[in-house]
C-alpha cells in the first residue's frame, strides 16, 4: 500500500485513532515497543510482556479464541489493560511475526 492509497484512511481516523497510528509509527521506527521486551533465552526470544514470561503470541491466540481484554486480564492479574494494548499494537505492526509463532504452537 502506498502512502497517496493511505491517506483518505488516516485522515478519516478519529482524533484517538490518530494518536494511536502516530504512536505505533513512532514505534516502529525506533523499534522500542514500551512494555515489550525480546529477551534471548527467554521463550525462545519471543516477544513478551515486560519482566514476563507472557509472549504477544499468546495473548493474540486468546483473543482469536473468543476471550475478552476483561477475561484475559483475570487470567493474568499480573498483566494490565495497558499491557494488552501494547501487545496488540505490536502483533499489528509484526502480524507475520505473530502469525510464525502461533504457528510454531500449535504444531508442537
Amino acid at each position: 500500500m502506498t502512502l497517496k492509497e493511505l491517506q483518505p484512511q488516516l485522515l478519516a481516523l478519529t482524533p484517538e485513532e490518530k494518536a494511536q497510528a502516530i504512536q505505533l509509527l513512532a514505534q516502529s521506527l525506533s523499534n522500542i515497543w514500551l512494555g515489550i521486551q525480546k529477551t534471548p533465552g527467554v521463550m525462545g526470544g519471543e516477544a513478551c510482556i515486560r519482566q514476563t514470561r507472557i509472549p504477544v503470541w499468546l495473548l493474540v491466540s486468546y483473543r482469536r479464541q473468543g476471550a475478552t481484554d476483561a477475561r484475559i486480564l483475570e487470567g493474568h492479574p499480573d498483566l494490565s489493560a495497558a499491557d494488552l494494548v501494547n501487545a496488540f499494537s505490536y502483533a499489528e505492526a509484526y502480524p507475520d511475526e505473530i502469525e510464525i509463532a502461533i504457528q510454531k504452537q500449535e504444531e508442537a
